[in-house]
């Protein structure tokens, strides 16, 4: 079972995974895996209690072997605050820099 972090170390995790994806340098399932892994939950945990996905599809987005839908990603992504859409790369980074400079 992953390590759980403390409140501090959760929210630099989040700011870190942020910025790295902001950047376009994690691929789909490693930015999954590193939100499970900030929850501190096992993938069978985060997928059933967290997400309400089938471990299995958990496994397959996290290896890059599956062809998650909308509805799946928005799934992993709403308790972190991210939702699916379209967004310039500029805009991205620019909001990843507001958040960052306002904390």
């Amino acid at each position: 079972m992953p390590r759980k972090l403390n409140n501090e170390e959760v929210t630099q995790a989040k700011l870190q995974l942020m910025d790295e994806i902001g950047r376009g340098e994690l691929s789909l399932g490693q930015a999954v895996r590193r939100m499970r892994l900030i929850t501190g939950k096992n993938q069978k945990d985060f997928a059933k209690n967290i997400i309400g996905i089938s471990p299995r599809i958990l496994a397959e987005i996290e290896r890059g072997v599956a062809n998650p839908t909308v509805n799946t990603l928005n799934k992993i992504g709403k308790p972190f605050g991210y939702r699916v859409g379209f967004v310039g790369r500029e805009t991205t980074v620019q909001v990843n820099s507001l958040l960052l400079q306002k904390l």
